[in-house]
């Protein structure tokens, strides 16, 4: 299977994205959006911003683990990687959202 955004909706009645690797892995996962046009152009920003480096933060989690928060341009947070092994998984999940992210389909789960 292709990699893709998983566009779907919360418990909550929110809604959010997921970007999904080629392998079924989870690579970003979104914030959560009140409606689901919001959600939507939150994936054109993810797509518009995946491949500029600039736009990644590598951010090392309280219990030492790192993971990645992918922003727009004006610093706000799309979304946000799992926590990784290593800082070279981390590199490596970087390089997979670059990859995918301006040019994967979109599934609407919701």
């Amino acid at each position: 299977m292709a990699a893709r955004y998983e566009l779907s909706k919360t418990s909550g009645g929110q809604f959010l994205f997921n970007l999904i690797a080629a392998n079924n892995q989870k690579i970003l996962t979104s914030e959560q959006y009140k409606t689901k046009a919001s959600a939507k152009n939150g994936i054109k920003s993810c797509q518009s911003n995946a491949a500029k480096d600039e736009r990644y933060e590598r951010r090392t989690a309280s219990n030492g683990k790192p993971y990645f928060v992918l922003t727009a341009a004006n610093k706000q947070v799309i979304g946000r990687s799992q926590m990784y092994a290593s800082k070279q998984t981390m590199e490596n999940g970087i390089k997979a959202c670059k990859r995918v992210g301006p040019s994967a389909e979109v599934k609407d789960l919701t």
